[in-house]
């Protein structure tokens, strides 16, 4: 049961997230443009939910594994999922503030 939850919202081990993030991993905020304004981490990306799809492209070419991260974990999942089905190696952060 509890594989098939880390599958469901994209959860990885905090350690493969935290080697990732040590090896250079780009970290994605999905939230708002305004969200992102208002706090982000520091050296994040914005690419909003609903845009990641059209941004693909772009972020394979960058060549790094990803973390996605949003307000609260829900986005950050979505965005997740969607990247990994897409063959880009990624971990959902969750909460910006918790990550950060």
């Amino acid at each position: 049961m509890m594989n098939l939850l880390k599958n469901l919202f994209g959860r990885k081990s905090k350690e493969e997230m935290k080697a990732a993030l040590a090896n250079g991993a780009v970290i994605i905020d999905v939230r708002s443009e305004g969200e992102y304004a208002g706090g982000h981490i520091k050296g994040s990306k914005n690419i909003p939910l609903n845009k990641l799809a059209g941004k693909l492209a772009g972020i394979k070419k960058l060549n790094k594994e990803v973390v996605c991260v949003c307000a609260s974990g829900m986005r950050s999942a979505q965005g997740t999922n969607i990247l990994n089905q897409n063959g880009i190696k990624a971990y959902n952060g969750g909460s910006w503030h918790n990550l950060n």
